[in-house]
């Protein structure tokens, strides 16, 4: 509808549309933004401009004496004073003001209703507002109604930039957290995902103080028994192709919360990598990038919009976000059972990790502490040696409190459930990356299978001297020959130190958690 009031957010423009249906944002996007269009799937395809990807540097929480003592403050967390937020909002305010048109998206954040919170996202791109309204759960015109008073407010004012020589700030670039107001401004970037992570952060805050885990994972459950296992992984590991899985349904592929009862979605849609996506191997995702559906920053042929996934001339990063019930398996609601598997997805380029491995409840807490991958380094300067990345509980950018706080939640949800706790290497096997080759897709499933089945937990294992990890030998469908990682290099003594190496790198990266950490969970990692 036009005409909603937002005087109460400061805001004086009179034309402005609240929850627009899908088509009338794709119009809305396409007379007025340069350069968007429909792809040949039906899609809206769009450009976030300069910023292609998160700015997490320029990420701040306004420090606050509510807040002081539980944000984990530092390189996650800059600190930003009150008077600096007040200026930005402000600066946020004016520059939707001078809008001919403003879009609104009232939705909510949270399948649970007993958890879930009211969000109102304010911005001047239909671009901006389709893509909320496919990442939020959507309100039905009765909520609508007795919506009220949000509990989060997102001032989307991206294509103005932050002054940077208002305290606090380093760029052109600010996406503001006040935690104790429920408000997050957004200056200098228009990439859609800042929004969404800033909605995650924002529960990654409030549901911990009520004693419930919030994840970045993604999650399925049991089509008979709506039982579910959680996947955590970082970019690139496989978090959301894995939980495309037609044998299950999805819950979600990114953002979750642990509660007594059980496992939510906080999302209402998903929010893909598209790079190189193909039908024949992720035909679920494929499918969903259709009408009502955003693809960012995608190359496509002038001639009949066919979008080229290959491209990565704008940028590696591009994506789709699409409504979660364009997944046809999809759970809706998206609310589940407690997980009987918690897994650990890390894509190991240096090769020395076992394809899977059963994890004590010490190691289940180091190993989500750790949250570790590695990446191939870029190869600008011929540089092809991995690169390991750990982030905390698998989401640092995102973390509110201290990992420690995750951590003890994780382990009380795995005490009290019972679940099984998993590490799962999706990458390299027979040597490290330009040497061995990345574990084949259908052997992960394979051993996801075998997990859900519950033939996994009875399987046998061996230990890893270096990882002290219980590695499976014995998988159906999974070459027995790959689930040893030492047996299928060719060079054993080239293993040995590559292991060594990398369980160093666990080592110095733990220290920086290690004070606040029980000393059972530090002992469980590497022993080198």
């Amino acid at each position: 509808m036009s005409s909603f009031d937002l005087r109460g957010h400061g805001i004086h423009v009179t034309n402005i549309h609240r929850n627009l249906a899908p088509s009338m944002l794709y119009e809305e996007a396409i007379r007025t933004e340069a350069g968007t269009t429909l792809s040949d799937k039906g899609a809206l395809i769009a450009y976030s401009g300069e910023k292609t990807g998160r700015s997490p540097r320029d990420k701040r929480v306004v420090r606050q004496e509510s807040n002081e003592a539980d944000v984990w403050w530092g390189p996650v967390n800059y600190p930003l004073d009150e008077m600096s937020f007040a200026i930005n909002r402000e600066r946020a305010i004016d520059y939707l003001n001078t809008r001919d048109t403003l879009y609104v998206v009232d939705a909510f954040a949270g399948w649970d209703p007993a958890y879930r919170i009211k969000v109102r996202v304010i911005c001047a791109r239909p671009y901006h507002a389709l893509f909320m309204n496919n990442m939020l759960i959507r309100a039905s015109a009765e909520d609508l109604a007795n919506f009220d008073e949000p509990d989060l407010v997102l001032y989307n004012a991206g294509g103005f930039p932050a002054n940077r020589f208002t305290t606090g700030m380093t760029s052109k670039t600010s996406v503001d957290l006040n935690l104790e107001s429920g408000e997050v401004v957004i200056l200098g970037t228009e990439y859609a995902g800042e929004m969404k992570k800033a909605v995650f952060t924002y529960m990654n805050y409030k549901m911990p103080k009520e004693g419930i885990l919030s994840m970045h994972c993604s999650a399925t459950a049991d089509i008979e028994s709506n039982s579910s296992s959680v996947l955590f992984g970082l970019s690139g590991t496989g978090k959301t192709t894995l939980s495309a899985d037609p044998s299950r349904r999805l819950i979600g592929d990114d953002e979750h919360c642990w509660t007594a009862d059980g496992v939510f979605n906080i999302e209402g849609g998903c929010y893909a990598k598209a790079i190189y996506l193909t039908r024949e191997a992720e035909p679920q995702i494929f499918d969903a990038l259709r009408f009502g559906a955003v693809l960012e920053n995608v190359v496509y042929d002038q001639g009949d919009h066919h979008v080229d996934f290959g491209d990565t001339s704008i940028t590696e990063n591009t994506r789709g976000a699409y409504p979660i019930d364009f997944i046809d398996n999809a759970l809706i609601p998206c609310v589940a059972s407690h997980p009987t598997d918690v897994i650990f997805l890390t894509c190991d380029a240096f090769g020395v990790l076992p394809p899977v491995s059963r994890l004590t409840p010490a190691q289940a807490e180091y190993h989500f502490i750790s949250g570790y991958t590695a990446k191939v380094a870029g190869t600008e300067m011929g540089v092809t040696e991995p690169e390991a990345t750990f982030s905390p509980c698998f989401g640092g950018p995102f973390l509110v409190w201290h990992p420690a706080k995750y951590a003890e939640l994780l382990s009380q949800k795995l005490a009290e459930s019972g679940a099984n706790a998993w590490l799962i290497n999706t990458g390299w096997s027979g040597g490290g990356y330009g040497v061995g080759k990345r574990i084949k897709l259908a052997f992960t499933r394979s051993m996801l299978s075998a997990i859900y089945s519950g033939e996994l937990a009875k399987a046998p294992t061996a230990t890893d001297p270096v990882f002290q990890l219980q590695y499976v030998t014995e998988c159906p469908n999974v070459p027995s020959e790959i689930l040893s990682p030492k047996s299928t290099w060719p060079d054993s003594a080239a293993y040995d130190e590559a292991a060594k190496r990398l369980g160093l790198l666990f080592q110095e990266n733990f220290r920086k958690y290690a004070d606040a950490i029980r000393a059972e969970v530090v002992a469980a990692g590497p022993s080198v």
